[in-house]
């Protein structure tokens, strides 16, 4: 058992003074017990981050079908705040995602550190040519329900949320099958209207893979996807904040337009990410390399990101007007952890869920990240 006395504690509606106790199993009480530590005053609790769309790091990737690659990328994503991630698949062969999906349920068996796999993320194959961004095109396909199921029975009931164009024939069934299988139905790599858009959240669509990218753009004839995400209350959109993917602007505009509590955080992070300028690497079969902060292929198509959550904290922070400290965490934590009905565990320091917590500096800085009630990094 594990105490902390007289700490700032980071609430969804505010940080406040308080003492917490914790086991590795769940948060116990809001009391301190005999040996309870303190933290210097410029020290913030707060839950730990969720990442629900990742494809990798450290030169390690969600498609590689290696369950090494996945818990590598665990004991990665601790340094950045981060306890729960979901791999992120993408747009390949059939074999070659079923092998991914087999893995990282294999390393979900194996896995003793780092954050923890809470899900897989399936980004494609069922998109629209259009918005292919960095997928490869020969690979896509039609919506599929039977694939779907048969992708979600393979991956011992892991996929927590799939990527889809709703406007590809056999969408509205696709997404029928999304909801029968409790799987996050969310839009993206997609080119439907804004009428095609504003039906689908009608009909249970309930997330937006990251705004702005690989989607129909606004007009003022046909709002797109873009447009109907910011109109619509509940469509939680998924936000690339390294300031390459989306302007500032772009940005600022989010998060004055929609709700506070319908907006998500994602690195959508390559596995170049931490490997530094010009460094060479790969986004499934597809050869990228880091330029000026940026993952690209070859032909300079921006190809994910090598962004950590915590920089997007601290770039969110410093272009959303009206945002507490609260807020902004919750944007990492608790909006994601709803967004795929986790909530009940995770993204809030609350009695009962889960003891995992990134503890934070003023600036969003990552002092040390606890998973499970145990250290699992300390800053240098």
């Amino acid at each position: 058992m594990k105490s902390f006395r007289d700490i700032n504690i980071v609430f969804p509606d505010g940080v406040r003074k308080g003492s917490i106790t914790f086991d590795e199993r769940s948060i116990l009480s809001f009391e301190a017990s005999e040996n309870a530590l303190s933290l210097p005053e410029g020290v913030y609790l707060a839950p730990g981050f969720l990442d629900e769309h990742i494809h990798g790091a450290c030169g390690r990737d969600a498609m590689d079908g290696d369950p090494e690659s996945i818990l590598k990328i665990a004991d990665a994503l601790v340094q950045e705040g981060v306890t729960s991630f979901l791999p992120t698949t993408m747009t390949e062969t059939i074999p070659a995602i079923e092998k991914s999906l087999l893995s990282i349920q294999e390393a979900k068996k194996k896995q003793t550190s780092g954050a923890n796999i809470a899900g897989i993320h399936l980004e494609g194959p069922f998109i629209s040519p259009i918005f292919k961004g960095a997928q490869a095109e020969i690979n896509i396909q039609k919506p599929n329900p039977a694939l779907l199921e048969r992708f979600q029975k393979l991956s011992g009931g892991l996929i927590r949320i799939v990527t889809f164009a709703y406007e590809e024939d056999g969408g509205e069934e696709f997404l029928k099958a999304c909801l029968r299988l409790n799987i996050t139905p969310s839009l993206g790599h997609s080119n439907a209207t804004g009428q095609e858009a504003l039906a689908s959240f009608d009909k249970g669509v309930t997330s937006v893979t990251h705004l702005y990218n690989a989607q129909s753009r606004f007009h003022h004839r046909d709002i797109g996807i873009v447009g109907a995400t910011l109109l619509r209350d509940g469509v939680k959109a998924e936000i690339i904040a390294d300031f390459h993917h989306s302007s500032k602007e772009a940005i600022a505009l989010l998060c004055k337009t929609k709700r506070k509590e319908d907006i998500v955080l994602i690195s959508d992070s390559t596995e170049a990410k931490g490997l530094g300028e010009g460094a060479k690497a790969k986004l499934g079969s597809q050869e990228i390399h880091v330029q000026n902060g940026l993952a690209l292929l070859e032909n300079g198509t921006i190809a994910g990101s090598i962004l950590r959550i915590d920089d997007a904290l601290r770039n969110v922070s410093s272009v959303a007007k009206g945002y507490s400290y609260s807020d902004i965490v919750n944007l990492a934590a608790l909006n994601p952890a709803k967004s795929l009905r986790l909530d009940g565990r995770l993204g809030s320091i609350a009695i009962g869920k889960e003891p995992s917590f990134s503890l934070l500096d003023s600036s969003f800085h990552v002092l040390a990240t606890i998973v499970n009630g145990t250290v699992a990094y300390r800053k240098p």
